[in-house]
């Protein structure tokens, strides 16, 4: 398995750690992981493939083929704590009471957790979850009487609290379930560069949002990853990911499509800072892939024009695909997850 180097843990000789020594944990990272969703609706099968073909970094899968709830606003707002949503033909929204298209959202959610359970209570390791951002969540939930939540500034306020107290509980719930993981939270967010551009459309789709101006993005986004129990990941594979915000706002971890980021400087200063690149080097929908080595080779091509040296490529880069796999057919599915991680062991050390 692939690394960071870890430092002194700061354990004293009689080998229990030292109270005073204040230093985070240092964060596990594997070579090769998923980004998040599968084909299929069967969560144990699921499970049982990921955990088969992406053993030293494995995540929950998430599912939306089981349809409304096991979407990525459902299953978010699945997680929220005091407040509630139902479907309406237009999409998610927030409602004062809960109601079956909530209820049947947190059955699913259940539903996986079981079958983290089942499939690997004995693992060790880094674990992911996977769930959408506060930002994105914002965008794709409706306000009772109104626009999109995101508008709203108080609405934007209370959906990230509500969330982030709903992660907390949904790391313990994985930690209680699997207690050797250590688990790592994705947040996806492929609304942001909407938000900050203005992109995104009214519900009636006659209009576009307004921008939200990036300070006030990068600052509610701070305050959430601070309330997170877990190292934080941020995903956007869009365009133009805004990946120097993500880390400003204190991820631990950057997600992103090989081809799509064309802003190297904003990927040198990440990997300057000491920010984990979780790097998608293969299509989410069923293609040809090339051979293993070529993908490594292209993306050694792309570390050495970032500037850094060989040797540190395989310690700050995990392999993914571009994006979630929910789209694609079963057995490219397998096969992608297997692309990743053999491609990642070329990128060891000899």
């Amino acid at each position: 398995m692939a690394s960071l180097e870890l430092p002194d843990d700061g354990s004293t000789p009689g080998g229990e750690p030292d109270s005073t020594d204040l230093r985070p944990v240092p964060t596990p990272w594997g070579p090769a992981s998923g980004v998040g969703s599968l084909p299929g609706t069967d969560p144990v099968e699921a499970l049982r493939l990921v955990t088969g073909e992406l053993p030293d970094f494995p995540h929950l899968p998430e599912l939306p083929g089981r349809g409304a709830g096991a979407d990525m606003i459902g299953r978010a707002a699945a997680l929220l704590v005091d407040l509630h949503v139902d479907l309406t033909p237009a999409g998610w929204r927030l409602v004062s009471r809960p109601g079956a298209d909530e209820r049947r959202a947190q059955e699913m959610l259940a539903r996986d957790l079981d079958a983290l359970f089942e499939v690997a209570e004995r693992y060790t390791g880094p674990f992911k979850v996977q769930v959408a951002g506060p930002w994105t969540l914002a965008a794709g939930l409706e306000r009772t009487r109104g626009d999109r939540a995101v508008v709203d500034q108080g609405a934007r306020r209370d959906l990230a609290q509500s969330l982030a107290e709903g992660i907390a509980a949904h790391v313990a719930d994985v930690s209680a379930r699997v207690p050797g993981a250590q688990v790592v939270v994705q947040l996806d967010e492929p609304s942001v560069p909407a938000v900050l551009q203005g992109g995104l459309p009214t519900v009636s789709g006659f209009g576009k949002l307004s921008a939200v101006e990036a300070h006030l993005v990068e600052e509610l986004l701070t305050r959430f990853v601070d309330r997170v129990p877990a190292p934080v990941v941020v995903h956007c594979c869009a365009q133009r990911a805004p990946l120097d915000l993500f880390r400003a706002a204190g991820a631990a971890g950057l997600s992103f499509d090989l081809g799509a980021v064309q802003d190297l400087d904003a990927v040198g200063t990440a990997v300057e800072a000491g920010t984990h690149l979780l790097v998608g080097v293969v299509p989410g929908t069923d293609t040809t892939l090339p051979p293993a080595k070529s993908t490594a080779s292209r993306l050694s091509a792309w570390w050495n024009e970032l500037g850094f040296p060989a040797d540190q490529l395989h310690a700050a880069v995990t392999l993914t695909p571009a994006c979630g796999l929910a789209g694609a057919s079963p057995a490219y599915a397998r096969t992608a997850m297997a692309h990743v991680r053999e491609a990642a062991k070329y990128l060891q050390p000899e």
